[in-house]
């Protein structure tokens, strides 16, 4: 156990506890992770602030440089000290004394699961003078007992592990500033997760950075792919027949098939394809004409075909004419012709066509259900319509999979769906909160793991995402962000928001992260771990980091004792 660096000598619940520094000022930082021990209760916190104060101002304000050396000393930590302010998170309940009748009736509730231990919200306040210590490795291990270590506390270096199997069943999010290393950090998440295997990945790879074996832009030195780690257990999916991923030939090609366009996909293209108010007008017209057929017999018509009256010379729109068409369903016949030469900028794509060569959902669904991971590549088609297009059609009728899959569960008593996390990029694009509320992903992120599917947002611009997609969002992992609007709505929905403000602000880029949310049991910031050969050793030895966890309320009582009376 770490010895005393301070004690308490006020603060409150709301404020935090304010703590009279017994040791150098620059023995501890902002972010360290603390315990205090007071009487049958242990608190947890973070340093969120330092400041220097002084009983008499006279000897702040003049150098003591002028002073003996011995009276210097005197001065420094008596007349002239440092506070820190301590924000409370977690409590433990160590139960009453030891020996005693009221410790033996709270041990027997604890084994009857009629009362818990804890670690647990901080609803009372220490005593003046309890002394406050920086936790050491157990005390890490305590809190943060998952199996994957993501990375180490900034100033003892010790492991911080994230349960994996509670990380996926709330939708995630990766955040932080452009060029803070989002991308490493994701690439470590999903690869922790193939190797537990605790979910199948379904990537939305939109710049092409997780299958395949990249570049450091900054060292110029190799970053191994998922599918380099994990081999056949990652499946490489491209779009289009004969699609190259970077050079690559790709496990797999999908195409899709008009048919599996709704209308309501191509509305959330609006801005890509500069769509006017009257579009939606013409797209009900046209389901309501065509059916699910809609999208190829529209491109079937033809754009500003007439014909000619023989004997008068007028002419007239041709009966195959998209102007026709228009006419006989009460259509504005502009109105139309305009969405038609805009939707044949989707339906010209390759990997667009009216009979693809087989079906790309049962494709994916497949290889998710047998024990696989997918990552999409988009190849050159790195264009928001094109990741807007691709990533949206096929979530939603992947998501109605699952479901038409938890149902039967549910009711028939059938196998339970392999959990599902699918992740995202530029997760702004498709969360904002123009179209959150019509996108699959926006479906999927309010749901709660309902049906075992569940997101991990990866973006650089936090702010653009709905508000409320952003409080539904469980575990968040972020690097730096320089901008007010961002570093708000990453603490969106939390407790502690103001004390962890200046903490997010002020991480150092490309090596540290906060790690907080629903999916771990306090927040920390943390030194990341590195995305180097040493870490992808220890993924091809598929050995996860040993779980630190009590197996029951028995053998945490046990620990408890064992701590407090040796």
């Amino acid at each position: 156990m770490n010895e005393s660096i301070g004690y308490i000598i006020g603060g409150g619940l709301k404020e935090g506890f304010n703590i009279r520094l017994t040791v150098r000022a620059d023995a501890v930082q902002e972010g360290s992770f603390m315990v205090c021990d007071n009487g049958r209760y242990r608190y947890y916190g973070l340093v969120t602030d330092l400041q220097l104060g002084a009983t008499d101002p006279r000897f702040a304000d003049e150098k003591t440089d002028r002073l003996q050396p011995a009276i210097q000393q005197k001065l420094l930590g008596k007349t002239l000290y440092t506070t820190l302010a301590m924000y409370p998170t977690l409590l433990m309940d160590r139960g009453p004394e030891l020996g005693t009748t009221a410790r033996h009736d709270w041990e027997q509730r604890v084994e009857r699961g009629e009362e818990s231990p804890g670690p647990k919200p901080v609803k009372t306040v220490p005593a003046h003078h309890a002394e406050v210590r920086q936790a050491d490795e157990s005390d890490v291990a305590e809190i943060f007992g998952g199996t994957f270590i993501v990375g180490h506390t900034i100033e003892q270096g010790y492991p911080v592990r994230l349960d994996l199997a509670r990380f996926i069943k709330r939708s995630s999010g990766i955040f932080g500033a452009t060029g803070t290393g989002k991308s490493f950090l994701t690439r470590m998440v999903l690869a922790g997760l193939m190797q537990e295997d605790v979910a199948a990945a379904l990537v939305f790879d939109m710049h092409n950075e997780y299958a395949f074996d990249d570049l450091d832009s900054d060292k110029g030195t190799a970053v191994r792919g998922l599918k380099s780690l994990f081999g056949q257990k990652v499946q490489v999916a491209a779009l289009g027949r004969g699609a190259m991923v970077r050079g690559n030939t790709p496990d797999f090609t999908l195409e899709l098939g008009l048919s599996d366009f709704q209308t309501s996909d191509v509305m959330l293209l609006s801005e890509a394809l500069n769509l006017t108010d009257t579009a939606a007008v013409t797209l009900n017209a046209l389901e309501r004409d065509f059916g699910r057929d809609w999208f190829a017999k529209f491109m079937k018509l033809e754009p500003g075909a007439v014909e000619t009256d023989p004997e008068s010379g007028r002419t007239f729109p041709a009966p195959n004419s998209v102007a026709a068409w228009a006419r006989s369903n009460n259509v504005h016949e502009k109105a139309a012709e305009a969405l038609h030469r805009k939707l044949s900028l989707v339906a010209d794509k390759p990997y667009v066509v009216e009979t693809p060569a087989g079906d790309p959902v049962l494709a994916i669904v497949d290889k998710l259900e047998n024990g696989r991971h997918v990552i999409l590549g988009f190849g050159e088609y790195e264009s928001d319509l094109d990741y807007l297009l691709v990533s949206n059609i096929l979530t939603r009728k992947i998501r109605q999979h699952w479901v038409k899959k938890t149902e039967r569960h549910k009711t028939m008593g059938e196998a339970a769906p392999r959990p599902l996390m699918i992740a995202i990029e530029e997760a702004h694009k498709l969360l904002n909160p123009h179209l959150a509320g019509q996108t699959a992903f926006g479906l999927i992120a309010r749901e709660l793991r309902k049906y075992f599917v569940t997101l991990l947002v990866v973006d650089q611009r936090p702010s653009g995402i709905d508000d409320e997609i952003m409080s539904q969002l469980g575990t968040r992992i972020t690097g730096w962000l320089g901008d007010e609007d961002d570093i708000r709505a990453v603490l969106t929905g939390l407790a502690g928001r103001e004390q962890l403000r200046g903490m997010l602000a002020r991480l150092q880029e490309k090596e540290e992260v906060l790690l907080l949310g629903w999916g771990v049991k306090m927040p920390i910031p943390i030194r990341s771990r590195r995305y180097d050969e040493k870490f992808w050793a220890e993924m091809k030895g598929r050995k996860a980091a040993p779980q630190f966890k009590k197996e029951d309320n028995r053998a945490n009582l046990k620990a408890l004792n064992d701590d407090l009376f040796g």
